[in-house]
Order: C-alpha cells, then sequence, then structure tokens
C-alpha cells in the first residue's frame, strides 16, 4: 500500500499594488465580498492591470497580429514559438456563441449568486476570439446564440476587477 500524496500547497495570494480611486464605469458592479482573486504572473500581469481600470485587453502576436485568448508559448494563428504577445486594448463588443447555467457553486463567494450564466463570447475584433465570462444581467436575462453583449467589470476586491458581460442595451 502506498502513502497518501501530499496535497499541493496553496498559492501565496500576489501582491497587490494600491489602486487608485476611479470613477464608476460603465457596466460597473459594486465589489463582491469573499470571491477567489486572480493571482497575476510575469505574462497575465498587464491583463489583470488593465482589467482593474476596467479595460479589457487581449494578447496580440508581434508577428502575424492575430489575438490569442489566453497567450501561450506559441501563437495559434502563426505557429511563432516566439510570438512576442503584448496586451492591446480591445472593445468588449461581441456576441455569444453559447453559454451554461450554473446552479450550484462550492467556490466562496458565488453561493448568494446561483443561479448565474457563463456566456462564451466571439469578440468583433476577430473571428473565433472568445472569452469566457459571467452573465451579469440575472438569471431570467435568457441570452440566445447571437445575442450581442458588452464588457463589464465585476469589482471583487480593491484594485481587482474581472471582466464579465451584459446584454448589449442593459443598463
Amino acid at each position: 500500500m502506498t502513502a497518501p500524496r501530499p496535497r499541493p500547497a496553496e498559492p501565496k495570494p500576489a501582491e497587490r499594488h494600491a489602486a487608485e480611486p476611479r470613477p464608476a464605469a460603465s457596466g460597473a458592479v459594486p465589489p463582491v465580498e469573499g470571491r477567489p482573486l486572480p493571482v497575476p504572473d510575469a505574462v497575465s500581469a498587464a491583463y489583470w492591470d488593465a482589467a482593474a481600470r476596467h479595460v479589457l485587453t487581449t494578447a496580440r502576436c508581434a508577428r502575424c497580429r492575430a489575438f490569442a485568448v489566453p497567450p501561450d508559448q506559441v501563437c495559434p494563428a502563426c505557429g511563432s514559438s516566439d510570438p512576442g504577445f503584448a496586451f492591446e486594448e480591445v472593445s468588449g463588443r461581441g456576441v455569444v456563441r453559447s453559454w451554461t447555467v450554473v446552479r450550484q457553486s462550492n467556490l466562496a463567494g458565488f453561493a448568494a449568486d446561483v443561479p448565474f450564466y457563463l456566456v462564451d463570447v466571439e469578440l468583433v475584433e476577430q473571428p473565433e476570439l472568445r472569452m469566457i465570462g459571467r452573465l451579469l444581467d440575472g438569471a431570467a436575462a435568457g441570452p440566445r446564440l447571437g445575442a450581442p453583449v458588452a464588457v463589464a467589470f465585476e469589482d471583487v476586491a480593491p484594485g481587482v476587477a474581472v471582466p464579465a458581460f451584459r446584454l448589449a442595451g442593459t443598463p
């Protein structure tokens, strides 16, 4: 009989920079207590810094100029193993390609929100440029394929925001 494997250590919380006060952005929602926080690394830090300012960015390959979400070691469009990805602002507009209803959550901070939709959104900047995020319009929203959406941000802690979506035309 073999001994049970030790559980991996929990990641240490990333250092956070004090956020400068910012005006309420269009589509912003109030801060949420108890949510898991992103832990930026060297590759994703620019993305999370922009999100904290309520700006949506995606990685763009320096070789072919295609966007990639998430960035990887190789550009999925041109195959370059040296893509030189840099994060660039995008509009945050797109269409719903698919969705699922989350009816139960074991993650802290989400229990009060169930049921909610997670939407797979194709951004307008490039065919097949897709992101997944919460739909903030509520359980009765009833997304449909091809429905237009726009980015919104959930402030989950001071200086930390997570991109989400709202149906276009929704305040």
